[in-house]
């Protein structure tokens, strides 16, 4: 595949390290393992992500805060925001089992608490176009994708390729192409994605100058720079990362 021409690039863009205070507002559940919840607030005023992969912080006490400084030494941990306004953030949640502090939290905290939103900090903005799209994740890329899948123009070449653990667990996502569903059943989480990647040779190239996003579990990131590798992308033009890994809660993306 040639990558003589290039139509599309990532630039970083930095934005302003704001702290802010919300409200548990709304929870909406889109699967049994998966939870929407609007955050709600004047502090959102100035909220922005401009990249469809951005991370922001969130900050989980125990209970009532009586200072910043007391919401900020709270259990924390990262999220891909996903739709926003002046005063609401919605962000979404896979939900597997009770432990760690978030997803708990946003599968029952009482409607009103508050939790702390740090960031984003930065971005990582497609500027251009890619000529296809390969989109490929876990549960916890799910919201990523969904922005992701906003960008690319109808008739564009394109794959969406999510895991979950069953049939029972799909989300509904708005997308210009059908999204492939593979399920891990009890397997690792990871499993069917890696299988996946690994059978696709270099005559299975998406289209030209792809972009490509592949994100789950920690053990997904070196199958994919090995498909990288077999179809010729330039790795700073696609994102291949582990939103998390097994046994360590507090493990967060490298930016």
């Amino acid at each position: 595949m040639s990558q003589t021409q290039i139509g599309f690039s990532l630039e970083r863009r930095g934005l302003d390290l704001r702290f802010r205070t919300v409200s548990l507002t709304a929870r909406e559940w889109l699967a049994p393992d998966y939870v929407r919840v609007r955050l709600s607030g004047s502090d959102l005023a100035g909220f922005d992500s401009l990249g469809s992969d951005d991370h922001m912080r969130l900050f989980f006490p125990a209970g009532p805060v009586e200072s910043v400084e007391e919401m900020r030494a709270a259990p924390s941990r990262e999220y891909t925001p996903l739709a926003w306004d002046d005063d609401w953030l919605d962000v979404e949640f896979a939900v597997h089992g009770d432990t760690g502090v978030a997803a708990p939290w946003a599968a029952t905290a009482p409607l009103g608490s508050s939790i702390g939103v740090g960031g984003p900090r930065g971005s990582a903005v497609i500027v251009g176009a890619p000529g296809s799209w390969l989109l490929v994740g876990d549960e916890t890329a799910i919201p990523a994708i969904r922005r992701f899948s906003a960008l690319i123009p109808d008739g564009t070449p394109a794959r969406i390729v999510i895991e979950t653990v069953s049939e029972g667990r799909k989300i509904e996502l708005d997308s210009p192409v059908d999204v492939e569903w593979l399920h891990r059943g009890d397997g690792p989480s990871g499993s069917a994605l890696i299988a996946f990647l690994e059978s696709l040779t270099a005559d299975d190239v998406v289209g030209d100058d792809p972009f490509v996003f592949i994100a789950a579990e920690q053990s997904i990131v070196k199958p994919g720079r090995a498909l990288l590798d077999r179809w010729g992308v330039d790795t700073s033009k696609a994102v291949v990362k582990g939103y998390w890994k097994r046994g360590e809660a507090e493990y967060h993306a490298p930016h």
